[in-house]
């Protein structure tokens, strides 16, 4: 049966009413019951900048060298998401959305595997309040030393504090590609 208008008016109005309530409310039991993530180190999570080293830094290493996975575990809001995109094999966007250790799982290996060092080439910040959002320009090698990096793309990281310490609530990104290379506005000057 549908709606009627002063009906659907009432209950838009009653869900506007209740976002700040939503915004104050104490965890549910779901998130409660989630497992705890380990303790951040406090140099890792004092700041936007400490914060963004933390997580490129967590991510990287040499071939064979495990990562320290509790330590990326502490930087993550509870219920957080990596989001890879990229284009399907009929050229449509698509992206998967991962928990913590979903990423771990299908990250993880290929990145301990190979060698994998990813770093930020260039930022851009946008904070309101204890909200950021931050595009994070980086390049991505398999050794520090070679000469060019495999990959380049965009993060976009969504950032929270919580009065004491920094999270990182999302991580959203997309590879560079020929057809879509990284804007100059969002690349660190040389």
């Amino acid at each position: 049966m549908p709606t009627s208008r002063p009906l659907a008016r009432a209950l838009s109005a009653a869900a506007l009413l209740s976002l700040p309530a939503l915004a104050t409310a104490q965890p549910t039991a779901s998130r409660a019951a989630a497992p705890s993530a380990p303790a951040a180190r406090p140099a890792d999570v004092e700041s936007i900048d400490a914060i963004m080293r933390a997580i490129y830094d967590v991510i990287s290493g040499p071939a064979g060298q495990p990562r320290d996975w509790n330590r990326f575990r502490s930087l993550l809001a509870p219920g957080a998401r990596l989001i890879p995109t990229g284009k399907g094999p009929d050229g449509k966007g698509v992206l998967r959305t991962w928990t913590a250790e979903e990423y771990i799982a299908m990250a993880g290996p290929g990145l301990e595997r190979d060698g994998f060092f990813e770093r930020e080439i260039g930022r851009k910040l946008e904070r309101y309040g204890n909200v950021v959002h931050l595009m994070s320009a980086y390049d991505s090698k398999r050794t520090l030393s070679d000469p060019a990096p495999f990959a380049r793309g965009v993060n976009s990281f969504q950032l929270f504090y919580d009065g004491t310490r920094w999270y990182v609530v999302t991580i959203y990104w997309e590879a560079e590609t020929p057809g879509n290379p990284i804007p100059a506005a969002l690349l660190y000057a040389k």
